[in-house]
């Protein structure tokens, strides 16, 4: 995993496909500073992602298993990334990184497992829902899942079964 003390922090780009130095922020995080505005603000813009947004993952999965606070934010910002690492024009993980971004899914299905019993909010149930089917290789049901918002999940369900609010 890419030492949040490297260097080469300052070289990778975020997504915004300009340099952007998210070790700074993860070191915060690391420290119990609030940064998911930033992150969400700085590793994805618009559906694109790079380097930086990778390489984030590695470390905030580290983060998060050291603690107890795993909500929408950080199952969402992962499945958000990872869903974007599959549109077009987003780049490869770089070699260097893959082994670490690999291993950090299987610790993010893991936590994922674990905090599935005990979250019960609409939003970080569906973000572990994502995670849960992005890091078995289910691209297109994490995508949904992370993307969907609750008056689509009503719209649909509605048409698809007459389900009414009563229901919800």
């Amino acid at each position: 995993m890419l030492s949040l003390e490297d260097e080469k922090w300052k070289e990778l780009h975020g997504g915004y496909r300009v340099p952007y130095d998210v070790s700074v922020a993860l070191l915060s995080m690391d420290g119990g500073t609030d940064v998911w505005d930033e992150l969400w603000n700085e590793l994805h813009h618009q559906g694109d992602v790079d380097i930086a947004s990778y390489a984030a993952v590695p470390q905030l999965v580290r983060i998060a298993s050291n603690g107890t606070g795993r909500d929408w934010n950080f199952y969402g910002l992962l499945a958000t990334i990872e869903v974007a690492r599959h549109r077009k024009g987003n780049p490869a993980v770089p070699v260097w990184l893959k082994a670490d971004y690999t291993s950090a899914w299987a610790l993010a299905f893991t936590l994922a497992l674990t905090d599935i019993d005990s979250k019960t909010d609409r939003a970080t149930t569906a973000a572990i829902l994502s995670v849960l089917a992005l890091a078995k290789g289910q691209l297109k049901l994490g995508a949904m899942l992370s993307g969907l918002d609750e008056s689509e999940l009503d719209e649909w369900l509605e048409e698809r079964f007459a389900w009414s609010e009563q229901y919800g």
